[in-house]
């Protein structure tokens, strides 16, 4: 990478150095500060001065310091060797990093973000004389056992091919094609490209969301779906299960890459997903779990700016995989850490401070960032996604502050953790009475396709008996419940039956901590089955407790560990033996009703 000299240090202030004498730079360049070469980007230019944030420790760096330009943007680098690995915030592999240096960083170390000795077998699928644009497809490269990787094209180039390689085994850098530009001129294409964090992937348009993101979480299919290229928040205070949430969302959820950042978390949670995530093995494909996951470790002690710069090269290794026709998941845990950098950066830069010190351009970079998500139509004619799930950590657990509030504005999915959940042990604690989701009426069609036409009225029954009981839980704090009558302590039953055998779910059991739709649609229908027939036999003379012990209610209680997904006939049973049951105690209440009427003379 070329570099020349572009101003001196004026002024260090922690990750945030003034230049003077600036010459020849541009906004947003990535720049080298000091002899060690401090990795470093432009984010503010004047007439003759520059200010730059440095992703490394400044100790050291003093006044008169040379600082070198680039002459390109802050880029990641994308092509085969990106799976299973893990990063920085700004894309340097940490595992090289590691084998070059020992267990700590050194500052100012270059290390290629792909390997430049590893060789990959291209299978080229273009050939000589084959106008492609930008975004085609010229060959294909199998990265893992479950990711097919595509070659493409980069965004903003097109002309004829000259030539392409055979199949065979080349490195990331190694010219695979030649293409002649408009303008009479050659361009080689290798196995990677460089992208711009801050820039969106171009697309050829958005497409409407119709397909649920399935995550195998009762509470999140079921009562507030996803759908695949939404957007969604994960709000909680300190020990709620945001990171649990997101982790199990990462494990199981039916999108076909993850990338995972830790963005400022602490660093025994990262060492968690990366001791866990490679022992996990894949449901869909009895494989590692690694092999469609992208980690970036960027820890709480790490440089604060670095932390800002991760959810950017994140959301653009995303955009590059739905670039290549695949529905991508981003975990962002949190942003209210990466909103803390900016917020420290701002005050170092002395800008003026807005509600609670974070910066006036707080809402624009989260709509920025949020807006990259979207079920898009590519520019090689393929259809790809990125769902972004972001955490959000609100100090004390207050909804009110700035960045939960500003991304409400921008997400259209809202899983709200519930602290008296949590404290309980019921997780996922996600509240069903602060959750909403608005792709509900997307994915619909698609439910109903798949598990029944019921599913839609089942799910607002239980919706409906949730708030119910709500109202019914203030009056039982006055007067106790034994001062209701069954139609109503039924209404609390049948809740405390849906949240303890549908919304909580134990990811320590095997059978549990997953469940297909089909399972879940089932569940759903029972609970609400003895939901119906309970209510119509108790206006027949049934008592409460009289349901209660049915044996089948047992049944209802343990299906959710009983049954497992890949054999549910196990449910035609339970369901069979609850409509006997509710029959049998149909037709007592019956008989009794007809003995104790009075004859009339």
């Amino acid at each position: 990478m070329a570099q020349r000299i572009i101003g001196q240090v004026k002024r260090v202030n922690g990750p945030v150095i003034e230049v003077m004498g600036i010459r020849d730079a541009e906004m947003f360049e990535l720049v080298r500060v000091g002899e060690d070469g401090l990795v470093g980007e432009l984010i503010k230019l004047e007439t003759d001065s520059a200010v730059v944030q440095v992703y490394e420790d400044t100790t050291g760096i003093a006044p008169f310091d040379p600082v070198y330009g680039t002459g390109m943007p802050l880029s990641v680098e994308l092509g085969p060797g990106m799976v299973g690995t893990i990063y920085d915030g700004i894309q340097r592999p940490l595992e090289a990093i590691r084998s070059a240096t020992g267990i700590y960083i050194r500052r100012g170390i270059t290390v290629p973000s792909l390997s430049r000795e590893r060789k990959w077998h291209f299978v080229p699928s273009a050939k000589a004389g084959d106008r492609p644009g930008g975004g085609a497809i010229l060959g294909t490269v199998q990265e893992t056992g479950n990711v097919l990787h595509k070659v493409l094209v980069p965004p903003g180039i097109e002309g004829v091919l000259e030539s392409i390689v055979a199949e065979g085994e080349y490195t990331v850098e190694e010219t695979i094609a030649v293409l002649r530009t408009g303008d009479a001129q050659t361009r080689d294409l290798s196995l990677m490209h460089r992208w711009p964090i801050r820039v969106q992937r171009p697309v050829r348009t958005r497409l409407a969301l119709e397909v649920p993101l399935i995550t195998g979480q009762r509470v999140i299919d079921t009562l507030f779906p996803v759908a695949k290229g939404g957007t969604i928040a994960i709000p909680g205070g300190f020990g709620t299960g945001k990171t649990m949430t997101q982790q199990a969302i990462a494990k199981w959820c039916d999108a076909d890459l993850i990338v995972y950042i830790g963005c400022g978390e602490r660093g025994n949670e990262i060492t968690d997903v990366l001791t866990e995530f490679p022992k996990l093995v894949d449901p869909r494909t009895g494989r590692s779990l690694m092999e469609r996951t992208i980690l970036i470790a960027n820890t709480s002690n790490m440089p604060v700016s670095a932390r800002e710069a991760s959810i950017y090269t994140g959301i653009t290794m995303a955009e590059y995989f739905r670039d290549q026709g695949y529905d991508v998941a981003v975990m962002a845990d949190s942003t209210s850490r990466w909103a803390e950098a900016l917020r420290e950066l701002s005050g170092r830069m002395e800008e003026m401070p807005a509600e609670e010190g974070f910066p006036a351009y707080l809402p624009t970079r989260i709509a920025e960032f949020y807006e990259r998500a979207g079920s898009m139509e590519t520019l090689s004619g393929n259809r790809g996604s990125v769902s972004v799930i972001g955490a959000v950590s609100p100090p004390g657990g207050d909804f009110s502050e700035p960045v939960t509030q500003h991304t409400k504005r921008f997400i259209r999915c809202f899983w709200a953790l519930d602290r008296g959940l949590a404290n309980a042990r019921h997780y996922p604690a996600i509240s069903w009475l602060d959750s909403y989701s608005e792709y509900l009426s997307d994915v619909v069609p698609w439910w109903e396709q798949q598990v029944g036409a019921e599913w839609a009225a089942e799910r607002t029954e239980i919706l409906d008996l949730l708030h119910r009981e709500v109202r019914l839980q203030q009056v039982v704090k006055l007067v106790g419940p034994d001062a209701l009558p069954d139609t109503q302590r039924f209404v609390l039953e049948v809740c405390t039956l849906f949240k303890n055998a549908f919304l909580q779910q134990n990811a320590y059991d095997k059978i549990d901590a997953f469940s297909v739709i089909e399972k879940q649609a089932r569940m759903l229908h029972i609970i609400v089955t003895y939901w119906r027939r309970g209510s119509a036999v108790i206006k027949n003379g049934a008592t409460l407790i009289e349901l209660k012990k049915l044996k089948v209610y047992q049944d209802i209680v343990k299906m959710k560990f009983s049954i497992p997904n890949d054999d549910l006939s196990g449910f035609d049973k339970i369901e069979a033996r609850l409509e006997r049951a509710m029959d049998q105690l149909e037709a007592l209440h019956a008989r009794d009703e007809k003995q104790t009427t009075p004859v009339r003379p």
